[in-house]
């Protein structure tokens, strides 16, 4: 079964990675992974919220030229 990520899936991820490199719960055999992850996070989130403002923008713009 595969399930899609979601923005706040990916969000609670980094935070959990980022609270591990805090308290220096992660291995250094493990570091470049969970970098790997992270940067890959940061993306995944990044695009997210492109794509939802550039959604939002369109229904504001539509919604305007119908006023």
């Amino acid at each position: 079964m595969s399930t899609t990520l979601t923005y706040y899936q990916a969000k609670s991820e980094l935070e959990q990675i980022a609270a591990d490199l805090e308290n220096e719960a992660i291995s250094i055999d493990e570091l470049t992974e969970k970098i790997k992850r992270a940067t890959f996070l940061v993306e995944f989130c990044q695009k997210k919220l492109k794509s939802t403002e550039a959604e939002v923008n369109k229904i504001l713009k539509k919604w305007d030229q119908e006023a």
